[in-house]
């Protein structure tokens, strides 16, 4: 069965919340409270059309910090969402190109300044479009608000290469959700990418490789239930809903889709996100890697 015939309510999810549905965000659009937000790793599409009254969120552009690879600061967070006309109290859904990976990742660098109420559209972009639902290429505006500056913090739901090296000393569970080819070091990066971005190919050890997209169906970019989830994950990469859990690929984007399938779809309490991934774990010195 597809999840196309089967309702985000019906299928087992630890947290139906956390995802919408096309009908659902066509119904709300207009909604004060709600803010759609369309964040792509194609950063044309937006300007070719958009959910009416979407803003874009460019991951690079907008979330990272312009001198460090790290993420913006508190105060040029609270900037942004007051240029967005997001207050703490704005539910933000999410949506955007390739099943929705840089959406989750937008979802979660808003999480690490503690902004709760976000979802994500189910099935994205794709979905929107194959549906015929209705796109502009209309850039909203909205009136400034006032959002109260946050406090970052990362400890939840980040893990940094010290956190990973730890992890691996004491045999932790992780998942590796890049490519099989990256995974075995054949390749550096997804196929069809250019080959670049570390000096080494592999794994971290002890890591288990499950795909990040096998966990969407891929006619409609939607979630699969919670039952093929936990198939996916526990049964087949033998991962325990209990344990801390640190997921990873090349930059952090294809495992915070990971992150959230987890998180909220499966109810894994201690799971976080090291965005280093393989282009900070296969360029450091003294760092052990398998194959």
């Amino acid at each position: 069965m597809s999840t196309g015939s089967l309702p985000i309510e019906r299928r087992g999810y630890a947290h139906p919340e956390a995802l919408v549905s096309t009908e659902w965000v066509a119904a709300h659009m207009t909604d004060a409270d709600i803010r759609l937000v369309e964040s792509n790793e194609d950063v044309l599409l937006y300007d070719m059309g958009h959910i009416p009254g979407a803003v874009r969120l460019d991951w690079h552009v907008d979330l990272q910090d312009e001198y460090m690879r790290d993420y913006l600061n508190a105060e040029a967070f609270a900037r942004l969402m007051s240029e967005k006309g997001i207050t703490p109290d704005t539910t933000v859904i999410f949506y955007g190109d390739k099943n929705n990976w840089w959406a989750t990742y937008a979802l979660w660098v808003f999480r690490l300044f503690g902004h709760e109420r976000v979802r994500v559209m189910d099935g994205g972009r794709k979905k929107w479009v194959d549906e015929n639902r209705g796109m502009t290429d209309e850039v909203p505006s909205y009136p400034a608000t006032e959002y109260r500056m946050p406090v970052r913090d990362d400890s939840a739901i980040r893990a940094f290469r010290e956190d990973v090296l730890a992890h691996v000393k004491r045999k932790g569970q992780m998942i590796d959700v890049r490519s099989p080819e990256e995974f075995s070091g054949e390749k550096l990066h997804m196929p069809d990418y250019p080959q670049e971005g570390a000096m080494r190919g592999g794994h971290i050890p002890g890591a288990r490789n499950v795909p990040w997209a096998r966990a969407v169906n891929p006619d409609t970019g939607e979630f699969r239930p919670a039952e093929e989830l936990r198939a996916l994950y526990e049964e087949g990469a033998g991962l325990r809903p209990g344990e801390d859990t640190i997921a990873y690929c090349r930059i952090g984007e294809r495992s915070s889709h990971t992150w959230f399938a987890l998180r909220y779809l499966l109810g894994y309490e201690n799971v976080r996100n090291y965005d280093g991934s393989w282009t900070e774990w296969g360029n450091a010195v003294r760092l052990p890697i398998e194959r």
